[in-house]
């Protein structure tokens, strides 16, 4: 069985690649990308990173996107459309740091992405 893979999409590529090393020392067996700044690694977010991001750990258990300020989010979505894939989710209104960590531990449990997605909005309710 596949897990549900993990895409962190910040304007910062130090972030990304920060909250994926946490989850990574962490949580093993599932799969995480970092699609952090622009194409020249300045702050802001890049959809072709995203795609990328997303074609590294697509599987049929499915996506979760993570981002971290709005721009982020829509760029995420153009992202969805393009990628041509189904079961790509994004996490809404959930911390990148705290939810992509509640979201791969609960992957690595195996759960679904239906499952995680319901999780993280209970966990972080406003």
């Amino acid at each position: 069985m596949t897990n549900v893979g993990i895409v962190l999409i910040s304007h910062s590529p130090k972030i990304a690649e920060g909250a994926k090393e946490l989850i990574e020392q962490v949580v093993k067996n599932v799969p995480v990308a970092a699609a952090g700044g622009t194409d020249t690694n300045e702050i802001g977010t890049n959809v072709e990173k995203i795609l990328a991001a997303i074609d590294q750990v697509y599987s049929e258990a499915g996506v979760i996107l993570f981002y971290d300020l709005g721009s982020a989010m829509m760029n995420a979505e153009v992202a969805i459309e393009l990628a041509g894939k189904g079961n790509i989710r994004i996490a809404e209104n959930v911390p990148i740091v705290e939810g992509a960590y509640v979201g791969a531990v609960e992957s690595g449990m195996g759960h679904g992405i239906e499952q995680i997605l319901e999780s993280l909005g209970k966990s972080f309710k406003k």
